[in-house]
């Protein structure tokens, strides 16, 4: 027994080395034409004369998109594998991105973001269906965290890009239309690279031996069964419905950051390449912050406290952020918030499985996700609202302080229902 753990760990190793770099450099790029638009922002709402009430509801939009297809996209992806699936989803999100650039007023970029949303369905649900394909409870945390890096990492290398990117201004089209292009065309080649490179599970693995798919698969087996398996147990497990709440809450914080972070430090007096380059510091030090409560939720098994830790560490950095004073003190407390809020995500998708799998995982990953991602939506209309209104973000960012604190209370409520907390 022994000599099969062993083996299949390093098969496993493996197959991390050769899936997850891809995984991420997929995050990288889905989360990058997400959130691009914050950069966009600073030129693109001058030219097209952009209230901040209608550059934060219209941002948000997406997630109303997002919302229509989430469940349906992640129960076709179960039936036609995720290589197929995930291509098609990145190639399709790919060209509306690019179709930003074309964006004449209110109306098409509402338009075009509901549709952005459409097209990315099902994508973020489908790859923590695809890791539950591929990897064993115990060490999932950590993957997870390391595909969760995606985000600040696209963060990172896309504020100075987009950056620069917004000071090109030739065949009479501005910097923020060439940024949408350009940062498109990227994810259409990888959308098709992965069509190639991406099996569906260890069965279709091409370079994987026969043995080796039997270890696999035979270590796989071994798991716990969860108790919910099917789709109609699912939808009347209210353990699932109660999730959305920390989820929301937690997703609450990573778009008010994503959206709004760039504006507030332009804001601050900054330039638009000072600005990308302040940016980058919170999104690093997240990566550290991810890690560090990854690797101890996978040694501890404790996930549930490890989601409430993390909530109270974002809770903690917005208000750093809005009591502020000097600049550094803003931008330390956008460090805490940025690593609470991204480990909290990595650590709350390992809960859902202790108690679901198979067809019951594929839809609850869904439905969790689209519903809780509508914070997406709220979270950057409120701070649009609340600057508008107050003509200052401090307002926005006690919100950001009061919602974390949402999800550490409704997630440390629900730890007595779940089993393997």
């Amino acid at each position: 027994m022994d000599t099969i753990i062993e083996s299949s760990d390093r098969i496993f190793r493996r197959a991390a080395w050769r899936l997850v770099p891809l995984i991420l450099l997929m995050y990288i790029a889905a989360f990058l034409n997400r959130v691009n638009v914050g950069f966009a922002a600073l030129t693109m709402n001058q030219d097209l004369g952009f209230s901040p009430e209608v550059y934060g509801w219209g941002t948000g939009i997406f997630f109303l998109g997002y919302l229509v297809f989430e469940v349906p996209a992640n129960l076709i992806m179960e039936k036609v594998g995720a290589r197929l699936w995930l291509s098609r989803i990145m190639i399709t999100w790919a060209i509306v991105s690019m179709a930003f650039a074309f964006v004449q007023g209110p109306v098409s970029f509402f338009l075009l973001r509901f549709g952005l949303g459409l097209a990315e369905a099902g994508f973020y649900p489908g790859i923590l269906l695809f890791f539950t394909y591929w990897f064993p409870a115990a060490t999932r945390a950590r993957i997870l965290a390391i595909f969760c890096m995606g985000i600040p990492l696209a963060n990172i290398v896309g504020s100075p890009i987009s950056g620069w990117l917004l000071g090109i201004e030739m065949g009479g089209m501005h910097g923020w239309q060439w940024m949408y292009i350009l940062e498109g065309v990227p994810t259409l080649a990888l959308g098709f690279f992965a069509l190639w490179a991406l099996p569906d599970n260890p069965a279709k693995a091409r370079w994987l031996t026969a043995e080796e798919k039997q270890i696999v698969l035979a270590r796989l087996a071994q798991e716990d069964r969860p108790a919910v398996h099917g789709l109609g147990e699912m939808f009347r497990d209210w353990r699932v419905w109660a999730l959305i709440v920390p989820d929301f809450a937690i997703v609450f914080g990573i778009y008010a950051l994503g959206f709004w972070m760039p504006t507030i430090v332009h804001g601050m007096g900054y330039d638009i390449r000072q600005t990308s380059l302040i940016v980058m510091i919170p999104y690093l030090a997240s990566m550290l912050i991810l890690w560090v409560i990854g690797v101890s939720s996978d040694r501890s098994g404790r996930r549930v406290l490890h989601f409430c830790l993390s909530a109270l560490v974002t809770a903690a950095g917005f208000a750093l952020a809005a009591i502020g004073g000097a600049d550094w003190i803003v931008i330390a407390g956008f460090c805490l918030a940025s690593g609470g809020a991204y480990s909290g995500l990595s650590t709350f998708w390992t809960v859902p499985p202790l108690f679901l799998g198979g067809t019951a995982a594929a839809g609850a990953f869904a439905l969790i996700n689209c519903v809780g991602n509508l914070s997406g939506f709220v979270g950057p209309g409120v701070m649009g609202w609340l600057r508008q209104a107050t003509g200052d973000y401090r307002t926005g960012l006690w919100v950001c302080v009061a919602v974390p604190l949402v999800a550490a209370a409704s997630m440390a409520l629900l730890s007595g229902s779940i089993s393997r907390k």
